[in-house]
């Protein structure tokens, strides 16, 4: 499991004349908010009307999402209008998904960049606040498309390759999450053994990462439309939301929070001696040293 540790040497050393002073390697590691060691982000694209039934099942179980949407596409067929999405998404975060929903991998450099841009600063219009996350369409990205969007503000950006467990991720820029909400079901057409098998495999997820004994980042994705028509799964998206919903050892965070969250503890300061450090982000950040919880609050210097 991956453990989230600055490695800090911490100077336990005696103050006694003619004495060898002593130091040991003790590792800071950074709890999420509230001093959390579980957080779970939920994730889901393009803005379509379902989103309304998904946003109001996540209010009854007091759940937040990071929502995806295409500017351009709203107001179309299907999709949410404009008008509605600054109250549907209110608690939630709204994020980047290109304005047109093209495979951003095979756009020339400039219509990645227009892509981004329109999106972004037609939903900051909307929403009314500075929009900074992105899930790529499809899933696409590479090397060029990552750095066409570098210096657009876009501090995160998601992708669909999903890893199967609870690692923070290596590269904002190329987040891939825990999994995709049901896996693979219905991927394969008229297969209920595989059916059967990805549900299996999916419900053992929230299992294992309740149970994880280190820093677990449990990160779900998927689509609100996919729980309409023939396969209609909004019992098992409520199912699901049933175990993972109001449990006081999980940090219920969007994307962007986490983002903000994880650089502030990298910007901690700390003294020489590693007995002080300050916090100079305006969030609450909370670090777990020997088994000790501390709090290291915004704007203050704190002993260890």
């Amino acid at each position: 499991m991956f453990l989230f540790v600055l490695s800090l040497s911490i100077n336990f050393a005696k103050a006694q004349a003619g004495s060898t002073i002593a130091t040991t390697g003790t590792p800071i590691e950074m709890l999420f908010p509230q001093g959390k060691s579980k957080a779970l982000i939920l994730s889901f694209d393009d803005g379509r009307i379902a989103d309304r039934d998904l946003v109001k099942l996540m209010n009854e179980y007091d759940l937040v999402g990071t929502y995806h949407l295409n500017s351009n596409k709203l107001g179309t067929k299907d999709y949410l209008t404009k008008e509605e999405i600054k109250n549907l998404y209110k608690g939630h975060e709204v994020s980047c998904h290109t304005a047109n929903h093209p495979a951003l991998t095979s756009l020339s450099k400039i219509d990645v960049i227009y892509e981004v841009v329109e999106d972004r600063k037609e939903l900051e219009r909307l929403m009314s606040y500075p929009v900074r996350g992105l899930s790529y369409p499809f899933g696409n990205t590479n090397d060029f498309v990552v750095e066409a969007i570098t210096g657009l503000g876009i501090e995160c950006a998601r992708t669909v390759g999903d890893t199967y467990n609870f690692n923070l991720p290596a590269d904002f820029l190329r987040w891939q999450p825990t999994i995709h909400l049901f896996g693979k079901t219905n991927y394969i057409p008229n297969d209920t053994a595989n059916d059967r098998r990805e549900l299996t495999n999916f419900y053992q997820l929230p299992t294992d990462f309740l149970n994880a004994k280190s820093l677990a980042l449990y990160y779900v994705w998927g689509h609100s439309w996919e729980y309409d028509g023939p396969s209609n799964k909004w019992a098992e998206v409520e199912k699901f939301f049933k175990m993972v919903a109001k449990n006081q050892d999980i940090c219920y965070t969007t994307q962007i929070e986490l983002v903000d969250y994880i650089n502030g503890y990298k910007n901690l300061k700390f003294s020489v001696d590693k007995t002080l450090v300050t916090n100079r982000s305006s969030i609450n950040i909370f670090l777990k040293i020997n088994g000790k919880v501390f709090t290291i609050e915004a704007g203050s210097t704190k002993q260890l």
